[in-house]
């Protein structure tokens, strides 16, 4: 596990990967008001990583403190942080 953060201030609050090189951007937030601006956040890294280096990420998703989980039209998954583990 690992934290993003680049020269521009451009941040992941989280950057996990799995021993096989594929890996997964997060970005954490409390309400719904913010999941724009974090989806927008997290394209943004993606698109700075050398894909051909690294490889394209795995999931991209926003943990949240409540609500429904779903998918994105772009792709970045929303999951409320209720539906990771007991």
């Amino acid at each position: 596990m690992f934290h993003y953060r680049d020269e521009s201030g451009l941040e992941a609050d989280a950057v996990v990967e799995l021993p096989d090189g594929r890996w997964a951007a997060f970005e954490i937030k409390l309400g719904q008001a913010s999941v724009d601006r974090a989806a927008s956040t997290l394209l943004r890294v993606s698109d700075r990583v050398d894909a051909e280096r690294h490889g394209r990420a795995a999931a991209l998703v926003v943990i949240t403190g409540w609500g429904y989980g779903y998918r994105r039209p772009d792709g970045v998954s929303v999951i409320p942080i209720g539906t990771l583990a007991p």
